[in-house]
């Protein structure tokens, strides 16, 4: 007769007791990951923005409102929104605007994000849609809350005049002293940070080439990532090389902190400037009253007039005539970054796919970086409704042309890309020859030898 054993259920083992603290393991690490990504560009923008404007002379500011500034600062670089606003008594009306971006700052805050995001990625074949969902996740809620605590410090009301001047003397008498405050709008301020900080996420995966990618999206990086990493090549190279002129700027001609808040603050601003000034680019604007664009002083010059004037190469150059070597600079920049691009594309793409590739990329840039660079800043004084007071009235205006620059964009890239492709391919001609068992579509050659493990 058959015995029938009973089975009672399985005994834990050893794989069993392990996966609870693996698990939790992996949760800490993602957490300690996207905290990290939150955190640390914004630590790294404060930095930046407190040090620029302790070179512009800010750490001076009335009240203990510097820190407040910094905030205010960090927060408009990482796509915030802060409201500017005057008073000025019962007898006085005030006007006040401020839309510029800190490009020194935010391009920090980006990169810092970018590759802190990118880091548990690397040296991976693929990543799973599920894990990217959710380290962007993770690091949006963190990153918000990050904003909130800005949006807190980032609010501060100030007196604008200074110490026993006419201003100060008048506006004791009327009881109409001007002030500027500022205020962070919280809600939008969120909303625009999250975009910005998704926008920074996504463009990081376009632009890694070692960045594990979904299954699903590994057959669209060979015609969109080395068109990506060479525009963010380009437009590095170019604060690279504003960097140096910068340094030597400050070392030869001297008045170093004014130049130092430049660089540390607005270098982007007018490194992007000269790109697009030198595909032939152009932009309006005027600079009214005592102070100016935080820019070299040619730029200045060139807007200061009757109405306002046109920023293009040749008004630059009439202030300074190397500003005719940017049309050179441009092309080639724009020639070694198409050479980059098609050097790290696949062999067998075509000379006219390296051109519209690079054509498209260059005019998505340009669409993307241009309309970073428009400043409006507006700061009005009036006595009762009528007497104007310049002391500390003013108005600066830059307004790009941005369907100009996005065609020549277009146009620029079309040619370089064509040139640049045409010197890959003369490159690869001149190196190693590939043998004709590595040019067959199945990758083999000659017989196929099996080894006992293929049984």
């Amino acid at each position: 007769m058959a015995s029938v054993s009973r089975q009672g259920p399985p005994a834990a083992g050893p794989n069993t007791a392990a996966t609870a603290p693996s698990g939790a393991r992996r949760a800490l690490r993602l957490a300690g990951d996207a905290l990290l990504t939150a955190v640390a560009p914004l630590v790294a923008m404060a930095v930046l923005a407190a040090l620029g404007l302790w070179a512009a002379g800010a750490s001076d500011l009335p009240d203990g409102a510097f820190p407040h500034v910094v905030a205010a600062v960090v927060l408009i670089a990482a796509g915030g929104s802060v409201d500017v606003s005057g008073q000025a008594g019962d007898l006085a009306g005030t006007d006040a605007e401020l839309t510029a971006l800190p490009l020194s700052v935010t391009l920090v805050g980006a990169l810092v994000a970018g590759a802190l995001f990118l880091r548990p990625l690397r040296r991976r074949a693929v990543a799973g849609g599920g894990e990217l969902l959710a380290r962007a996740a993770l690091t949006a809620v963190l990153w918000l809350i990050a904003l909130g605590v800005l949006c807190a410090l980032a609010r501060h009301t100030f007196s604008v005049a200074p110490p026993d001047s006419p201003v100060d003397i008048i506006g004791g008498l009327l009881d109409a002293t001007p002030t500027v405050g500022f205020r962070a709008d919280t809600g939008l301020s969120l909303l625009y940070g999250l975009l910005w900080l998704l926008a920074v996420l996504l463009i990081a995966l376009l632009v890694s080439r070692a960045a594990a990618l979904p299954a699903a999206l590994l057959r669209f990086q060979e015609a969109v990532r080395p068109a990506a990493s060479a525009m963010l090549l380009l437009l590095l190279a170019y604060v690279v090389i504003g960097l140096v002129a910068g340094v030597v700027t400050a070392a030869v001609k001297g008045h170093p902190a004014e130049t130092f808040a430049v660089l540390l603050l607005g270098l982007p601003n007018v490194v992007w400037i000269a790109l697009g000034l030198g595909i032939g680019a152009s932009w309006e604007g005027r600079v009214e009253g005592p102070f100016g664009l935080p820019m070299p002083q040619a730029l200045d010059a060139v807007l200061r007039g009757e109405g306002g004037n046109t920023l293009d190469v040749a008004s630059l150059a009439q202030q300074d005539g190397r500003a005719w070597w940017l049309i050179p600079l441009a092309a080639v920049l724009l020639t070694a970054a198409a050479f980059v691009m098609a050097a790290r594309s696949a062999p067998a793409t075509r000379l006219w796919q390296h051109a519209v590739r690079f054509g498209a990329a260059f005019a998505l840039t340009m669409l993307a970086v241009v309309p970073l660079t428009r400043i409006t800043a507006r700061l009005g004084l009036s006595v009762l409704g009528v007497i104007e007071i310049d002391e500390i009235g003013g108005e600066v205006l830059l307004r790009p042309h941005l369907w100009q620059a996005v065609g020549l964009a277009l146009l620029w890239g079309l040619v370089t890309g064509l040139l640049g492709g045409l010197l890959a391919s003369r490159t690869r001609h001149h190196g190693a020859v590939p043998t004709a068992s590595a040019a067959r579509p199945d990758g083999g050659g000659g017989a196929h030898r099996r080894t006992t493990g293929d049984r």
